[in-house]
C-alpha cells in the first residue's frame, strides 16, 4: 500500500513550501524518518523526514517547484510494494532557485564508500574543481552544509589556512566560524552575473520592506561594561562545556533583557491597528546567520531557564538552524529578538524590527577599551571588557525615554553581574 508524502505546513501562516531537492530519488530504500526531501518556506528551511519505512516509488514535485501545504509531493511503497518505473518527467516550470547546500553529483550511490564520507565528498562542481586545483581532499573538511556536505565558503576558508597552504590537509575549518566571501567566478567576456534569488532571501526581502513600512524605526545605543560578565563567562565556562553548553555572552544578554522586559512590558507586547497586544510570556528570538540567509528560532519561556538552561537552549537551535532540523514551533511565538553583528567584528548595528514586534536588540562586539572608572575615592582609568548594544523601537508604541529606561535597566543588569546560574 503507497503511503503518501505531504507538503507539511511549517507555521501557522504558512500556506505554501518550495522543494528544494530530493534526498532521496524513485526506486531507493527510505526508513521512517529519514530525511527525504528539503523544503523552504517564509519561516524555516527544513529537511523533512520520511513517514514511513519502504521504497520512493514516486516523485510527484519537482526540485524548484511551489506547492500549497497538504498537497501530496510523493510516495512511499511499503516493503514489497511496487516501485514506479520513472520519476515525473520534469515540468517546464521556472528553474529550481540556486542554494548553498551542494547538490549530489549523481542519484548513484558509491559503492565502498561511508555515508559520512559520500555525504562531505558529494558537494557541487565548483567545490570538487577548486578542491583538485589546491590539491585537498574534501573528506578532510567539516563541512557546514546540510549533512555536513562542504560548501564554497568551507573549500575557500580552509584553503587559506597558513598549514594547508604548507602542505596536504591537516585541519578542519569549524562550521561555526565565519567563512571569507569568496568572489564571484564569472566567465570569459563576462562582466555581469544574473543569480535568482532564493526562497528563503525573497522572504527576507518582503518582511524587511513589509517592516520599515510599517515601523516608525528608531535606534538608540548604549556602552556597556562586560567586564563582571567575562568573569562570570571565564569562571563557568569550563564547568558548562563538561556539561554540554558552550557559554557565551548572549545567555547573560538574554537573561538581562527579560529582567527589563518585566520592568517594561510594552518593549515585549506587539501591535495592531486599534491595540497594544501585551505578552505574558518572555520568547526570546536568536538570529542565528546562515550561508543562505537568516533565521531567527526562538527561546521560549526564556524567563524560567537559568545561565546554563538558556546557554543550552540558544546552543541547540542554532545547530539545529544550520542543519536544518528546526520544527515549525521553534520559529513560532516569539515576543522579541536579539540579533548579534558583534559575533562578526562590528562596533554596533541598527536591525530592522521583526515583526509584528515592536523592538530588537543589536549586540556589538565585546572589545578591551581603556575607560574611565568613577569610584569614591576618585577617577581613574582602567581597561574594561566594553560593548554597544542598540535598541531599535517603533516609535508609534515605544517613546524615546521608555526605550532609554529599558535599556539603561539591560545595563545596570550586566554591569552588576548578578545572575542566575
Amino acid at each position: 500500500m503507497a503511503i503518501d508524502v505531504v507538503m507539511p505546513q511549517m507555521g501557522e501562516s504558512i500556506a505554501e513550501g518550495t522543494v528544494v531537492r530530493w534526498i532521496k530519488k524513485p526506486g531507493e530504500k527510505v526508513e521512517r524518518d529519514e530525511p527525504l526531501l528539503e523544503i523552504s518556506t517564509d519561516k524555516v528551511d527544513a529537511e523533512i523526514p520520511s513517514p514511513a519505512s519502504g521504497t520512493l516509488s514516486e516523485v510527484l514535485v519537482n526540485e524548484g517547484q511551489t506547492v500549497a501545504v497538504n498537497s501530496v509531493v510523493a510516495r512511499i511503497a511499503g516493503e514489497g510494494g511496487a516501485v514506479a518505473a520513472a520519476a515525473p518527467k520534469p515540468a517546464p516550470p521556472a528553474p529550481a532557485p540556486p542554494h548553498p547546500v551542494p547538490l549530489p553529483a549523481s542519484g548513484e550511490r558509491v559503492q565502498g564508500e561511508g555515508l559520512d564520507e559520500r555525504r562531505r565528498t558529494k558537494s557541487s562542481p565548483l567545490v570538487r574543481k577548486i578542491a583538485a586545483e589546491n590539491n585537498v581532499d574534501i573528506a578532510q573538511i567539516q563541512g557546514s552544509g546540510v549533512s555536513g556536505r562542504v560548501t564554497k565558503n568551507d573549500i575557500l576558508g580552509y584553503i587559506q589556512q597558513p598549514d594547508v597552504a604548507a602542505g596536504p590537509p591537516v585541519g578542519r575549518v569549524p562550521a561555526r566560524e565565519p567563512a571569507p566571501t569568496p568572489q564571484q567566478e564569472f566567465k570569459s567576456g563576462e562582466s555581469i552575473r544574473l543569480e535568482p534569488l532564493s526562497v528563503m532571501r525573497k522572504k527576507i526581502a518582503q518582511h524587511m520592506i513589509l517592516s520599515k513600512q510599517t515601523s516608525a524605526h528608531v535606534t538608540t545605543a548604549f556602552e556597556i561594561d562586560f567586564t563582571n560578565v567575562e568573569k562570570l563567562r571565564q569562571q563557568y565556562k569550563d564547568d558548562y562545556a563538561a556539561r554540554g553548553a558552550k557559554l557565551t555572552y548572549m545567555p547573560f544578554i538574554v537573561q538581562a533583557v527579560v529582567a527589563a522586559l518585566r520592568d517594561f512590558p510594552i518593549v515585549n507586547a506587539s501591535m495592531d491597528e486599534n491595540n497594544t497586544i501585551y505578552h505574558r510570556d518572555y520568547n526570546i528570538g536568536i538570529a542565528v546567520a546562515l550561508d543562505w540567509g537568516l533565521i531567527v528560532p526562538v527561546v521560549k519561556n526564556a524567563d524560567d531557564k537559568n545561565i546554563l538552561g538558556l546557554a543550552k537552549a540558544i546552543h541547540d537551535l542554532g545547530e539545529r538552524a544550520r542543519t536544518k532540523k528546526l520544527s515549525p514551533e521553534d520559529v513560532q511565538g516569539g515576543t522579541f529578538t536579539i540579533t548579534n553583528p558583534g559575533v562578526f567584528g562590528g562596533l554596533f548595528g541598527t536591525p530592522i524590527i521583526n515583526q509584528p514586534q515592536v523592538a530588537i536588540l543589536g549586540v556589538g562586539g565585546v572589545k578591551k577599551r581603556p575607560v574611565v572608572v568613577e569610584t569614591d575615592d576618585g577617577d581613574f582609568i582602567a581597561i574594561r571588557s566594553m560593548c554597544i548594544l542598540t535598541l531599535t523601537f517603533d516609535h508609534r508604541l515605544i517613546d524615546g525615554a521608555v526605550a532609554d529606561q529599558f535599556m539603561a535597566k539591560v545595563k545596570s543588569v550586566l554591569e552588576a553581574g548578578q545572575f542566575t546560574v
